[in-house]
């Protein structure tokens, strides 16, 4: 049997390279450049699958490849993929949400209390030598233990801030999503309320929601506005949920206490921004789920689902499921 032909677009580690290789004819690119553009283009013309993430799917890249019938994002994250003109070209579009949930929720916490307790503020304090004497209330931060942690899209990352919040901080936890989540509210007491309610009740804000055109730039001046000046908004989203100039602006004149970002709307982040010198908010540069074992999970959660998908089969993490005839096959 002849095998089905793949394009990898972003690099894995070479142990899951040989795996696929194994079952696929693979055109291998670490990333998509200047220099391969056109390679890349010639093999879109006999690609059955593609494999990376966050590379943006044109339709484009569409057209060259006209009997594509899987793209798999090894990520959770989905914004780069037009689902909507995959399933009209019934194209099966996945993605690995699964591989990555506590690395995530791990990180986001991560930034909330470093943010509240000024964790990197104050290492670059003491490289700077101005440590002399007992710091003065002007270093102080915020307790996190017992207070409000509002998490707007209640989905997996958010139930493992969620459970990292109530069992270890003993923190309240409201949240705010599209439906309401009664495991979450028994597992973690978590409150279900509106996006406005949250905002001007919650000590911390954290985001896990999708970016999607509904929630473009979701939290902008009026949102930031209705937050407590003791508050701290945490991004672990994407970058274009929250309006970066407008969050900015809150940073500059104290609307808010401080944020700690993950994601920003431009990537990477311009180095002439004003964030960079800001200390009251902490940045990372997108490392949501860059530990070495989950990287490795969320490649191989992405190899099972375009094999699935190749062998008529319905992936795990299928994000178009309507894409599917009756019968579960495209």
């Amino acid at each position: 049997m002849e095998k089905s032909k793949v394009i990898v677009y972003r690099k894995i580690p070479t142990r899951f390279l040989e795996k696929l290789q194994k079952h696929c004819d693979v055109a291998y690119f670490e990333e998509i450049n200047e220099q391969n553009h056109d390679d890349f283009n010639r093999h879109l013309a006999n690609a059955d699958g593609l494999l990376g993430s966050t590379m943006k799917i044109t339709n484009e890249i569409l057209d060259r490849a006209p009997q594509l019938r899987v793209v798999s994002n090894f990520s959770a994250g989905y914004d780069n993929l037009p689902i909507d003109e995959l399933t009209e070209r019934r194209i099966i579009a996945t993605n690995a949400p699964d591989a990555l949930t506590d690395t995530t929720a791990d990180m986001i916490f991560g930034l909330l209390l470093t943010a509240s307790r000024r964790i990197s503020e104050l290492d670059r304090y003491i490289r700077a030598k101005k440590w002399h004497e007992e710091i003065t209330e002007s270093e102080f931060g915020l307790d996190v233990h017992h207070k409000t942690v509002g998490i707007v899209g209640m989905g997996r990352i958010g139930r493992a801030v969620a459970k990292r919040a109530a069992l270890g901080f003993d923190m309240k936890v409201l949240y705010h999503k599209r439906t309401r989540d009664e495991k979450a509210e028994k597992q973690y007491g978590a409150s279900y309320c509106g996006l406005s309610e949250l905002l001007q009740s919650s000590d911390f804000v954290c985001l896990t929601i999708p970016l999607t055109s509904e929630t473009f730039h979701l939290i902008g001046e009026a949102e930031l506005n209705l937050m407590k000046k003791s508050a701290i908004l945490i991004n672990g989203a994407r970058g274009a949920v929250v309006d970066q100039v407008a969050l900015i602006q809150s940073l500059k004149n104290g609307t808010i206490f401080g944020a700690g970002l993950d994601v920003f709307e431009q990537e990477p982040l311009e180095h002439k921004s004003e964030l960079l010198s800001m200390e009251n908010v902490v940045l990372l540069p997108h490392i949501g789920s860059a530990t070495k074992e989950t990287r490795s999970r969320m490649v191989d959660h992405g190899i099972k689902n375009l094999q699935q998908a190749l062998q008529g089969e319905t992936p795990m993490n299928l994000l178009n499921p309507s894409v599917l005839e009756t019968d579960g096959t495209v």
